[in-house]
């Protein structure tokens, strides 16, 4: 994802300043210091350093990695006790952001009927470590807010796979099925592109979807001042 984000970010006319891999051991503070905004996209075991070395370097960040759910909170306090600038989120995708949205609301117009279960599986390629996605767990989340039902979410982790979710609910009659297939990982960098421009000069902790509401809000007020 490193070289991806880098070669979409020369094509947009940003310049990128350093990439730093596993090769970078220690404190990578000092590489950092300096640059506009960061983007991580690495493993889930290393994301509370990274974000603490962004923090001491004053660095904006935006973390793409997964797998490092139960640390938010600490994740949030590192970034609050040196006044830094963190967007998060479990998926970087513009159309998974959207996916979320309509699937929530989908889940409150099942709420209000009888007889349909729901149920969630995803897909991802062989080098994925954990399972189930991020994005799988916050489809369940946003589900649960309407359903107080166990759903069950199901993973494949099989070749190449860039990534597949499927959210249906099931009956005697019939079954929807919503479905959001990433053809490619370039959506995840354009996304979080996106994010690091947005966060650029601002402080505080994000998730994904508070800068997509922002996005369409703003797209909607400009829109109804033109009417």
């Amino acid at each position: 994802m490193g070289q991806l984000v880098a070669a979409e970010a020369r094509k947009a006319g940003d310049e990128v300043g350093a990439v730093l891999t596993s090769k970078d051991a220690g404190d990578i503070s000092d590489k950092l210091r300096g640059h506009d905004v960061a983007i991580d996209f690495s493993i889930g075991e290393v994301v509370l350093k990274n974000i603490e070395a962004c923090a001491r370097a004053n660095v904006p960040l935006v973390e793409g990695t997964t797998g490092w759910k139960q640390l938010e909170a600490t994740a949030k306090q590192i970034v609050n006790e040196h006044s830094g600038a963190l967007v998060y989120g479990a998926n970087f995708s513009i159309g998974v952001n959207l996916f979320y949205r309509i699937v929530k609301h989908a889940a409150a117009l099942f709420a209000a009927v009888d007889g349909y279960a729901p149920f969630i599986e995803e897909a991802h390629h062989n080098r994925k470590r954990d399972a189930p996605s991020g994005t799988a767990l916050k489809l369940r989340d946003l589900m649960s807010e309407h359903l107080d039902l166990d759903i069950p979410t199901a993973s494949t982790r099989a070749g190449y796979i860039p990534g597949t979710h499927r959210v249906g609910f099931d009956s005697e009659a019939d079954q929807i099925l919503l479905t959001h297939t990433a053809r490619s990982r370039q959506g995840f960098a354009s996304g979080a592109l996106l994010a690091a421009h947005w966060i650029s000069g601002r402080k505080g902790v994000f998730e994904f979807g508070e800068v997509i509401e922002e996005i369409i809000a703003a797209k909607r007020h400009i829109e109804h001042k033109t009417k």
